[in-house]
């Protein structure tokens, strides 16, 4: 028996529900301390983040795009939502939003691809996706003239049998329940959980368009900013009961912010951010201020935190991080890890429906946002890396090997298996999509480590790795340095210990990608000039070092 220190390896085994997944398996190993003390973790083998990523914007874009006539509904061309079981696209449904690429059960399909460009961008699918946001997005999801304009549709999928055709609908669905909503109700502006998804469409577009050269073509940069913009307002206007609510991905409306305070759109940026401290100041009267339309939910803490956090609110940002903290936790268990508390959403977004605890809904990504965002505030707590980062990668956990993302996981002892209908995914993709990033520090017991990297240490010499998919932030915490990239990758870093330096390692330019924008957290001046606030750096053929 080989010795593991401080551990001895007892055995290692696939658990006899590996049949979940016939393309991923989970495992267990068990081990025994030298203190007699006996453990057993559960892990889950799965490729790597670069081609998770891969196949996942693939399968999406292929699999799940919708572009055949659809002259009532006018879905096409689009990210659909997809059943794994039947391996078949889902045009119809009773639920009218998972059919009608709206709410977080419906626009998952098209919110993931569009995401996923953010850290992987690729210039065949962002051409589909373009089509989307013009075609589909643009005048059909989101309304773009009237009273009503930059308004976001709760479905643009309904049921109303009385007024079309025969045949428009499956007499194999039951139609009956509350959730079959007619057209006027499914043209209602009224849901803000709906504008969230769009603000980030548009921004990721602005992304691409801004720093990356021929990515995107159909639109110019500032389109896609003040089209940001102005959903984020109209989620206020034309949603304000529901816009009292932390929003899920709501800390994309900080973003947009941001960004608009970089390109000099002062009047946009100072418009937002009243208002958005307008919310905040409710938030901060209450006593706990991440309520949500379902007094149980775990929604509204991520856009709470952030915006807390945003406004100098310490307090109420630490009571929300302490709600989070006490319901995701870290165990040595691939579905538990950073898993947050969910239970009802298979009923309005997955295919076996029931309450049940779902392994890594979204809410496991969305709630990592606060917890890395308040460890780089920290710097020191790895606790709150380890609860983070197990949110983090558990929001990729479930992408089967061929790329299709799942609602989420059951964890009934009789099912152990994915949900079979892709659903609300795309809103746990975007808290990987925005929160992936790559830490090294140091423990007084374990020594050098290393999250979304692999360390080597050699003399004084410190090197990280760097393995996610995006490969475009790193946290230092020996140095508390937070360092970001809009466009490039960072292939690693060395710290040197001895003299506090610290090198780092940029891949070389590509066809769309000819410079590196980074952005630095401390005061340090680096020899390169600065656009946007970011240092503009031209790559090379080669791989480039910048030092600290």
């Amino acid at each position: 028996m080989a010795q593991f220190h401080p551990l001895w390896v007892a055995q290692f085994h696939p658990p006899h529900y590996a049949h979940f997944n016939p393309l991923q398996v989970a495992h267990y190993g068990r081990f025994l301390h030298k203190d007699g003390l006996t453990q057993t973790i559960n892990y889950k083998v799965i490729k790597s983040e670069s081609d998770v990523v891969k196949d996942f914007g693939h399968f999406l874009t292929t699999e799940q795009w919708f572009d055949k006539a659809d002259p009532i509904f006018k879905r096409n061309p689009s990210v659909i939502s997809y059943d794994y079981e039947t391996k078949s696209q889902l045009t119809q449904d009773s639920r009218a939003w998972v059919a009608g690429l709206s709410d977080e059960g419906g626009a998952g399909g098209w919110l993931a691809a569009i995401m996923k460009q953010l850290i992987q961008p690729n210039k065949e699918e962002i051409n589909k996706l373009e089509r989307f946001v013009d075609e589909t997005l643009w005048g059909t999801i989101q309304y773009k003239e009237g009273p009503r304009k930059y308004g976001v549709k709760r479905s643009v999928f309904y049921y109303e049998p009385d007024s079309l055709p025969k045949g428009t609908y499956s007499d194999k669905i039951d139609y009956s329940s509350w959730a079959a909503w007619s057209k006027e109700h499914a043209d209602q502006p009224d849901r803000s959980y709906n504008y969230p998804h769009v603000a980030a469409a548009y921004w990721v577009m602005y992304r691409l368009a801004r720093y990356h050269d021929g990515l995107v073509d159909n639109r110019t940069w500032n389109w896609y900013l003040e089209n940001a913009y102005h959903t984020t307002i109209a989620m206020v206007e034309q949603a304000p009961y529901y816009a009292q609510f932390g929003q899920m991905e709501g800390s994309v409306f900080l973003y947009i912010l941001e960004d608009l305070k970089r390109e000099n759109l002062t009047e946009m940026a100072s418009d937002l951010e009243t208002r958005m401290k307008a919310r905040t100041d409710h938030w901060r009267a209450l006593h706990y201020p991440f309520g949500s339309e379902m007094p149980w939910d775990s929604t509204g803490q991520e856009e709470v935190y952030m915006w807390s956090n945003y406004f100098g609110y310490e307090h109420k940002a630490n009571v929300t991080l302490s709600a989070i903290l006490a319901y995701m936790p870290t165990m040595p268990h691939w579905a538990y890890n950073g898993n947050a508390r969910r239970y009802w959403d298979f009923l309005y977004g997955g295919k076996l429906s029931r309450v049940e605890r779902q392994i890594h809904h979204y809410g496991s990504s969305l709630n990592a946002i606060p917890v890395l965002e308040q460890y780089r505030k920290k710097g020191d707590d790895l606790y709150l890396l380890k609860v983070g980062y197990g949110g983090l990668l558990g929001g990729i956990s479930n992408i089967t090997q061929d790329g299709f993302g799942p609602a989420a996981f059951h964890s009934y002892p009789s099912t152990l298996r994915i949900d079979y209908l892709s659903g609300d995914y795309g809103s746990g993709f975007y808290g990987y999509a925005v929160n992936t990033s790559s830490y090294l520090t140091k423990d007084d017991d374990l020594g050098w480590l290393a999250f979304g990297g692999n360390v080597e240490v050699k003399g004084d010499e410190v090197t990280m790795q760097l393995t996610t998919a995006a490969k475009s932030k790193v946290y230092i915490a020996s140095k508390q340095l937070w360092l970001t990239l809009d466009a490039g990758q960072f292939e690693s870093v060395t710290y040197n210990t001895k003299t506090k330096d610290l090198t780092v390692t940029l891949s070389p330019a590509t066809e769309f990608t000819p410079k590196a924008y980074l952005r630095v957290s401390s005061d340090k001046t680096l020899s390169y000039n600065k656009v946007r606030g970011a240092y503009e750096i031209p790559l090379t053929k080669k791989s480039l070092e910048v030092k600290f």
